[in-house]
């Protein structure tokens, strides 16, 4: 199948409310994560690996910081004079007033967008997760199995997300029944990743504009055609994380410090592709030492870094421990400054001769911006 005949659809925004912490003053999608990524990049990164070439990125609130990293795609090949890259507004439909509520009135809200596609297959998904997909695989098994819906899922312990759906099969993959996943519980459930035929979409959406009741994508459209349409699953397999916390979070990101999580995610084959900054590489001072570590660029290094990630243009004075931290871009570390499972936001400043400690189990958070 040709994969050149699928639009993709970004959901930028759903489950900020899972990261209020890094979400105040910006999407899911445009979280900073791996030392030089955005959240959103992974999501891009599959597509257009998969050789989808006109995406659809649904924004909500908070979105400049997005806007200001995706632009109009260039890094993703998606700056085309035909096709490439969309952002698509935060307003609802007509007759509803502001911003959607959730995908299905995001969905609705583009609908014009959507029927205005010459595409015969859409891939709907969110920004939470992080994964290296090809979607081919996806698509080719929608196919043969001659689904009206197929949904990507993975296998393990449910993260803690509101409205998130479990899944039982059959043997062929074919879903026979949904739930509400409870947090804790050991289940396949869905990643929101979504193969569906524009047509049967377009159907679906035009039915739950005329119910008169609210209508959601999970509940209705989803668990709610379990014995209507045919609806497969589709097992995602290698690193495949879903954030659903601070947390979490931080442990994902700490799971990259292993080489073959890193090389997992960041398959060569299928790279991932970011906005691109044309920083200095990191300077490390003599005297320095630096241990297990992921360092981006334009970093100045005087003092000691372990098992921490550091994004760009990071500073750690001399005398400094860092350990198990997440650094954000631009942030300064004074003299002689001890961190230990730390996450600070962008635009840090933490002067000289202080420590702070969290721990594994509860990571110690500095928002943007803030002195110390």
């Amino acid at each position: 199948m040709n994969i050149n005949n699928v639009l993709g659809i970004i959901f930028s925004n759903s489950y900020d409310s899972a990261l209020p912490e890094l979400t105040g003053v910006r999407t899911m999608g445009s979280v900073p994560f791996g030392g030089r990524y955005r959240l959103i990049d992974f999501a891009l990164s599959n597509m257009v690996n998969s050789g989808i070439s006109k995406v659809g990125v649904i924004t909500k609130s908070n979105y400049r910081s997005l806007m200001d990293h995706i632009g109009a795609g260039k890094a993703w090949d998606l700056a085309r004079k035909r096709d490439g890259l969309f952002l698509l507004p935060p307003f609802s439909a007509a007759g509803t007033e502001g911003v959607f509520r959730n995908r299905f009135e995001a969905l609705r809200g583009n609908l014009d967008f959507i029927t205005r596609s010459k595409e015969e297959f859409v891939v709907l998904c969110d920004s939470h997760v992080v994964c290296n997909l090809d979607f081919n695989d996806i698509l080719n098994a929608h196919i043969e199995n001659d689904a009206d819906i197929t949904i990507g899922y993975t296998t393990g312990i449910a993260p803690d997300l509101e409205d998130l759906t479990a899944l039982t099969m059959d043997d062929t993959g074919r879903i026979t029944g949904t739930s509400l996943c409870r947090c804790g519980e050991n289940v396949s459930y869905s990643l929101h990743i979504y193969v569906i035929r524009k047509a049967l979409l377009e159907r679906l959406i035009n039915e739950g504009i005329s119910s008169p009741v609210p209508v959601d994508l999970e509940r209705n459209l989803i668990r709610g055609n379990v014995n209507n349409l045919k609806l497969f699953g589709f097992a995602c397999e290698g690193f495949v994380r879903s954030l659903d916390s601070l947390q979490t979070y931080y442990d994902v990101s700490m799971e990259l410090l292993n080489l073959e999580n890193r090389n997992a995610l960041f398959n060569p084959k299928r790279p991932i592709y970011t906005k691109l900054r044309d920083d200095m590489p990191a300077i490390y001072s003599p005297g320095c030492r630096v241990n297990g570590s992921l360092v981006a660029e334009g970093c100045k290094i005087e003092g000691e870094v372990e098992n921490s990630i550091l994004f760009h243009r990071v500073t750690i004075a001399k005398g400094a421990v860092i350990k198990n931290s997440i650094i954000m871009q631009d942030t300064y570390v004074g003299e002689n400054v001890n961190l230990d499972c730390v996450i600070t936001d962008k635009r840090v400043v933490i002067k000289p001769d202080k420590t702070l400690s969290g721990a594994p189990n509860f990571p110690l958070f500095i928002g943007r911006g803030i002195v110390i």
